[in-house]
């Protein structure tokens, strides 16, 4: 959950996943020798162009389903998610750097404006719980 002067930043899914048009937020998996931490640095830098400062961790989410990735495949998927807060200090114009990954675009979204857009349940609901406590500075 990123914050910044000019709101929280959000992404929105690209037709590579199985939900394109959902909103989200920046984030993705560990790549090898990498912590969490530095995972959430380097995707929010993929996703959006925005350097942060990461201040705690939120909240942990487990999701487990079975079905069909977008290539067709079946897959048996567990999720755990590792939220965390984090602060852009000096906010830019979004960019997708990734381009032809999981995010189609990405931008600052005016807090009031938030729930306007069509989220994920365990995003919605972790906004509901935490948007307030992130700071903006």
């Amino acid at each position: 959950v990123v914050r910044s002067g000019r709101g929280m930043l959000g992404t929105e899914c690209s037709e590579e996943t199985s939900v394109p048009g959902l909103w989200t937020l920046p984030g993705g998996g560990i790549e090898p020798g990498e912590s969490p931490a530095q995972a959430v640095l380097r995707e929010v830098m993929e996703e959006s162009a925005q350097h942060v400062r990461l201040n705690r961790i939120l909240e942990l989410q487990s999701d487990h389903w079975i079905g069909r990735a977008p290539s067709g495949k079946l897959e048996d998927f567990h999720a755990l998610r590792i939220i965390y807060s984090a602060t852009a200090p000096d906010p830019t114009d979004p960019i997708v750097l990734d381009v032809g990954g999981t995010t189609r675009l990405a931008r600052w979204v005016p807090l009031p404006q938030w729930r306007r857009l069509s989220w994920g349940s365990a995003t919605r609901s972790c906004l509901e719980r935490h948007l307030g406590d992130v700071p903006s500075q």
